[in-house]
């Protein structure tokens, strides 16, 4: 047997040319990656930090820690198959104890059957203001490109004005959404 007509694995290995530092306008540097399966405890402190409107503009309902936190939904966020979805976190260790956190995440879905992906990107309100939804937005961004996606589209509250100048500073185009509830932006790529 040899050992070229072997087939290809069915999932895509760690995506590493994605993992990189990055400084926010607070001068911290951080490391901005994919999410890994070890990360499980580290988001569910990150869930933790989350204001109650932080989770209605990113959820649309007030989705209560214990369902956002529960093993089984935070499996599937962790265990990515990189080929369907990418999870960026940003990742920051503290100076005095070493002790890693999550302070934000991007996520890239693809739609089935559609060469597109929904978008979404959430950060811990100690972070926010600091540039970080913006940076995760455009790596996010990248990712599609790199797999050579036409559009990415995302789903904002008309409440969640922070989320709409980001999306418009990148060019993102507006409309209602189909129920009036929301807006729908997307990014031909």
């Amino acid at each position: 047997m040899t050992f070229n007509r072997l087939p290809k694995p069915r999932i895509r290995p760690y995506p590493m040319q994605y993992v990189s530092p990055w400084k926010m306008k607070n001068g911290q540097e951080i490391i901005i990656r994919p999410i890994r399966p070890e990360d499980e405890p580290l988001m569910v402190k990150f869930h933790e930090t989350l204001s109650d409107r932080s989770v209605y503009f990113r959820y649309f309902s007030a989705l209560s820690l214990s369902r956002r936190v529960a093993h089984e939904r935070l499996l599937r966020i962790c265990f990515s198959d990189y080929d369907r979805e990418m999870a960026l976190v940003a990742e920051r260790a503290d100076p005095e104890t070493g002790e890693r956190s999550i302070m934000a995440v991007g996520r890239l879905n693809k739609l089935h059957s559609r060469n597109e992906a929904e978008v979404a990107v959430l950060v811990s309100d100690k972070y926010q203001n600091l540039g970080l939804g913006h940076e995760l937005l455009r790596r996010i961004i990248q990712v599609a490109r790199d797999e050579k996606l036409s559009q990415v589209s995302a789903e904002v509250l008309p409440d969640n004005l922070a989320m709409q100048v980001i999306f418009k500073s990148f060019g993102f185009q507006v409309r209602a959404g189909e129920d009036f509830t929301s807006i729908r932006v997307f990014l031909d790529l």
